[in-house]
């Protein structure tokens, strides 16, 4: 049964503070609770998450500081407020969670965010990547990533390759913006020339008229920010068909338009294309190694694991070190104290959660789309170190 959210906040969230936390706690378990996207076309962003808190528990076991952790998954669908914040009330109010984790989609963690700021739930961010997202509440931390801090490298490494003139191409909502700026402000201040910009719908297949206003501009990069489902491989075929890559115009972008997960259906026409972003499954380490193959078994040996699935097992890798700190203690002011501040290792390389902002703080890596064998990789060759 649908309760409208006015009506909860007036009557069950004002109890929340006496009622969830501490009952929860002293049975021993400590119970989490994923809004994901586990059905439509964003899936794969739900199925990322899920097996990424499977890895961890799978390597790590369920239980820390004396208490068992427990994760309650829910389907959201996609980018949906209403239903996003619905959810998050029930897991609040009838599941008695400790903690709120997932969203794929900033809208979607906005609109939980006054939920866990009144019942003073932590909630762990583990994809969606707004700037400034974890100001929306107190208790609010993120194991993703966000767009102010990944995009500039990639405007600076194109600037250093000889790159004068770019045009850029965002999906019109919140990161899309926050990328666009991101890009603009860096390519301009390295010396370059933003020749065009435009907004696409989030959910378009159809880039037609777009691309072809980026030929008709001539830069020498087009920066471009998409999303992964149908909509990245859509963009990339256009970006082939309409012959930019002749006409001598460079894709780069966020590693979200060649997503690891969308590698087998982009194919050959991601080859040569260059991305930022804070991680690939090829990333050399003995712990991403792990982290991948445990992930393959959690779904299947050709799956592969993104950054969702990363910032899934980061954001449980940082729930056990923060109840490690607090003696198994889980009532929210507690648990987000702990949180801040922590600094943990991660299949993508060292993480930190900033003190003050309770951001995510690592480093970000230029790759190369490539092909070797017949396998496509994402290959990591330039690292932009962490700015504390």
């Amino acid at each position: 049964m649908y309760f409208p959210f006015k009506h909860v906040i007036g009557g069950a969230l004002a109890a929340l503070s006496l009622a969830v936390a501490p009952t929860a706690s002293a049975q021993g378990v400590v119970r989490v609770g994923v809004i994901a996207e586990m059905s439509g076309p964003f899936a794969e962003f739900g199925k990322q998450m899920q097996a990424g808190i499977r890895a961890y528990q799978k390597m790590h076991g369920d239980t820390v500081a004396g208490q068992r952790v427990e994760v309650v998954i829910k389907d959201v669908g996609g980018p949906n407020p209403d239903a996003a914040k619905r959810i998050a009330t029930e897991l609040v109010v009838r599941e008695k969670v400790n903690v709120l984790a997932g969203f794929g989609f900033t809208p979607n963690a906005l609109a939980v965010a006054p939920i866990a700021t009144q019942a003073k739930v932590p909630m762990i961010v583990m994809n969606a990547a707004a700037g400034g997202l974890t100001a929306k509440s107190p208790y609010m931390v993120r194991t993703s990533f966000h767009y102010p801090e990944t995009v500039p490298p990639i405007a600076q490494w194109a600037i250093k390759q000889g790159a004068k003139k770019a045009y850029v191409i965002v999906a019109d909502y919140s990161p899309g913006h926050d990328a666009e700026a991101a890009f603009i402000a860096a390519f301009k201040k390295a010396g370059g020339e933003i020749v065009g910009n435009v907004r696409t719908p989030l959910m378009t297949l159809d880039f037609a008229p777009y691309i072809q206003r980026v030929k008709d501009a001539r830069p020498d990069v087009l920066f471009s920010f998409v999303n992964g489902g149908d909509v990245a491989p859509a963009f990339i075929k256009e970006y082939r068909d309409k012959g930019l890559d002749e006409a001598g115009i460079k894709l780069i972008g966020t590693g979200d338009i060649v997503d690891e997960a969308l590698v087998e259906a982009i194919g050959e026409r991601g080859v040569g294309i260059t991305t930022v972003y804070p991680y690939s499954m090829h990333h050399k380490s003995a712990l991403n190694e792990r982290f991948v193959r445990e992930f393959k078994a959690q779904r299947e040996q050709k799956s592969r694991p993104t950054i969702m699935g990363v910032a899934a097992y980061d954001g449980m890798a940082a729930l056990y070190a923060a109840l490690a700190k607090t003696g198994g203690k889980a009532d929210g002011p507690t648990l987000i104290a702990a949180l801040a501040g922590l600094k943990i290792e991660s299949p993508r390389g060292g993480l930190t959660i900033d003190k003050d902002t309770r951001d995510v703080v690592h480093d970000q890596y230029i790759r190369r789309f490539e092909k070797q064998g017949d396998t496509f990789y994402n290959v990591e060759f330039e690292t932009f170190k962490a700015q504390p």
